[in-house]
């Protein structure tokens, strides 16, 4: 692991590919969103983010722009190719079985949940917030690929950690409501407070659905000085982006 880059550690078949940024990549950005931020709607100059993202397809060797999202924490799915447009669809994942795409989602506290089928032919992302989450994010991923459940591979990527990560009574009972086991990720702090644990609750979920082979998980956005986080740093915090990509078929 390079301070610039976090590379997932799981056994995705040849020709997958992933990365996460960090707040010190090859960046232009200033104080206070450090010099890598990919975020286009937390403050930043427009042109530094801009070129940001010319630097990540740069250093990463992408095959293709990645498709960045305009992430509401919906369970929107969009199923895309490589960029053609500049178009950013509003959805909070995306799947895709072209090759070359990058699908990127971007984060600041928030579950990024990468997937990739056993054959490397379909991969998919997710932001999955809490609302996202509860709502059902990570199910739409999973059933709008193509591949059944048992032969897709998952990576959790970089979130707020439960030490950091205290909620209300709302926030628990979204969860609850569906599932009883969900209680496990869930510590009481204080009256009416808990501490959560978002891939806690991402991997119960997609063990129901089947996905049991799932990688990553135990960072902290918030402990973790490399990465930005909204929590820690505010509203001008900046913007990480987890992304997973297939190679063209041409590239060695």
């Amino acid at each position: 692991m390079h301070d610039s880059w976090i590379l997932p550690d799981w056994p995705a078949p040849a020709g997958v590919r992933a990365a996460v940024s960090t707040r010190i990549g090859p960046g232009l950005s200033s104080p206070p969103y450090d010099r890598f931020n990919l975020g286009t709607r937390c403050g930043d100059d427009a042109e530094a983010v801009l070129s940001n993202r010319r630097a990540l397809m740069q250093a990463l060797g992408l095959p293709s722009a990645p498709r960045w999202l305009r992430q509401v924490h919906g369970t929107t799915v969009a199923e895309l190719g490589p960029l053609a447009d500049g178009e950013e669809p509003k959805a909070d994942a995306a799947v895709s079985r072209v090759p070359g795409t990058v699908l990127a989602i971007l984060t600041a506290d928030c579950l990024p949940v990468l997937l990739c089928s056993d054959d490397g032919g379909e991969i998919g992302a997710a932001h999955a917030g809490w609302r996202g989450l509860a709502a059902g994010v990570i199910e739409a991923t999973v059933q709008s690929m193509t591949v059944r459940p048992e032969h897709l591979l998952a990576w959790l990527g970089p979130c707020i950690g439960p030490r950091h990560y205290e909620i209300d009574a709302a926030v628990r009972d979204a969860f609850l409501a569906v599932d009883a086991q969900a209680e496990a990720a869930f510590q009481s702090t204080r009256a009416g407070h808990w501490q959560c644990d978002l891939a806690l609750l991402a991997r119960q979920r997609l063990h129901r659905l089947g996905v049991t082979r799932i990688h990553g998980g135990g960072f902290d956005t918030f402990g973790d000085a490399r990465l930005y986080s909204y929590r820690r740093d505010g509203a001008a915090s900046g913007r990480f982006a987890s992304l997973i990509w297939t190679r063209t078929r041409s590239a060695t």
